[in-house]
């Protein structure tokens, strides 16, 4: 099992969760969620939200850095680093 890091930007407060498109340069992943931040309730609702857009456990996904900001680096537990990648790509394009 190996780590993969990802820099996500934030959108909390939104209509609904989505995962998908891209933020800046180099380019980061926006994760949109309902919940809004406080008491790490987005945190929450972004590990949730990722994990299911990519298939993984909860467990498998953790917020390493950025824990109060909109910019995150989150940590994705997983064996195969190639398909990882293929996905968040797959996401960044949409």
């Amino acid at each position: 099992m190996s780590t993969f890091r990802i820099t996500i930007r934030v959108k909390p407060g939104a209509s609904r969760a989505k995962v998908g498109g891209s933020y800046g340069d180099p380019a980061e992943l926006v994760v949109s969620v309902h919940a809004q931040p406080v008491d790490g309730q987005a945190n929450t609702a972004v590990v949730e939200a990722l994990s299911s857009a990519l298939g993984v456990r909860k467990a498998d996904v953790s917020v390493v850095a950025g824990h109060t900001g909109r910019t995150k680096i989150l940590a994705i537990e997983t064996d195969d680093t190639a398909s990882m990648q293929l996905r968040i790509d797959a996401l960044l394009a949409l």
